[in-house]
């Protein structure tokens, strides 16, 4: 393979065990990646005094790929998001999360595969939150046509390209006429420039929710609002054995960031307990992303993490009883 040069953001809590047991996968398949190495999170905030440094941003914009483990949040306090400051910063609009079902992982669910592309700058997450006086809060929710409208060309561009069948839009445009209305007409715009051949459906975003939880597997591809997204993806990652089992990225016009969705996990962070599965799938979309002779190392790593699941060979997160060291090796030992 080719070299490639990536930017790794290591995180916090368990985030340097996933990171260094994702990158040795990575080595063990073959990929020839240089790491830049750039602090967000609690790490930079001790450094620098600030969780997101310019200079993980400047390295991020210069070589347009990085990867990252989970970061602190605080709630209700604190400082900003680090996602959040990420996408802003770099115009990372669109949130890829695919679920799918695992062969070793049960659930109440089977054959769910699904994609969940959320607008990732707008909406309720813009932040923008005042108290009008004591006791009365605002948050505006922003929605522009430029994003609506980018955000559905692109689920559909990727519907189309990964062969697809149904792209379905889920809103709450009875109520939110304006904002969530705007999406929905860019949705059926982006379906009829050019993507008759692929089906598409928009579902109250309420309704949406109970069909979700009778049968998943009628859904392909959604696409959604900020808020709605956030929200639904942590609810398909429950259908397939949680979030140590998702993979996620964001993507702009020029860089892309792939993470493991889920949480720092600091009270296990050092006990050889967290599983880092969530990170090496991500690095498999990375890899993905590079294209050329990055694929095939892709499908060598996915192979062998699904391998590894079917002889039972899991983390104790999903019944079995391997620590973040000797499931590593576990994967390691099937890429051929």
């Amino acid at each position: 393979m080719e070299k490639r040069t990536v930017v790794a953001i290591t995180g916090d809590g368990i985030g340097p065990e996933v990171f260094q047991a994702t990158k040795a996968v990575l080595e063990a398949a073959g990929a020839n990646i240089e790491w830049v190495y750039r602090d967000a999170g609690l790490n930079a905030l001790e450094k620098f005094n600030e969780v997101m440094p310019a200079e993980t941003i400047d390295a991020i914009k210069e070589h347009h790929i990085a990867i990252k483990g989970p970061c602190t949040t605080p709630v209700g306090k604190g400082f900003s998001s680090v996602n959040v400051q990420l996408r802003k910063n770099l115009d990372l609009y669109a949130a890829v999360r695919p679920v799918r079902s695992l062969e070793g992982v049960p659930t109440r669910y089977e054959n769910v595969d699904i994609v969940i592309i959320r607008e990732n700058t707008e909406g309720l997450y813009a932040g923008i939150e005042n108290e009008i006086t004591d006791g009365v809060v605002t948050s505006l929710k922003v929605a522009t046509r430029k994003g609506c409208k980018r955000i559905n060309e692109w689920a559909f561009n990727y519907a189309k390209t990964r062969g697809r069948k149904k792209v379905t839009a889920f809103h709450k445009a009875n109520i939110m006429k304006l904002t969530d209305g705007m999406f929905i007409d860019e949705a059926t715009k982006a379906h009829q420039n050019g993507n008759a051949d692929i089906l598409h459906e928009q579902i109250i975003i309420d309704a949406a929710c109970m069909k979700m939880v009778q049968d998943p597997t009628q859904f392909d591809v959604l696409v959604l609002e900020n808020l709605y997204g956030d929200v639904i993806s942590d609810l398909c990652a429950g259908l397939v054995g949680g979030l140590g089992v998702v993979p996620g990225a964001n993507y702009g016009e020029e860089n892309a960031i792939f993470e493991a969705v889920h949480g720092s996990a600091p009270d296990i962070a050092g006990q050889n307990l967290a599983n880092p599965l969530a990170l090496i799938m991500s690095s498999v979309m990375m890899l993905n992303f590079m294209g050329g002779d990055a694929i095939p190392v892709a499908e060598k790593i996915k192979a062998a993490y699904n391998k590894a699941l079917v002889s039972g060979q899991k983390t104790r997160d999903l019944g079995g009883d391997l620590g973040t060291k000797e499931f590593t090796q576990a994967i390691i030992s099937h890429i051929k």
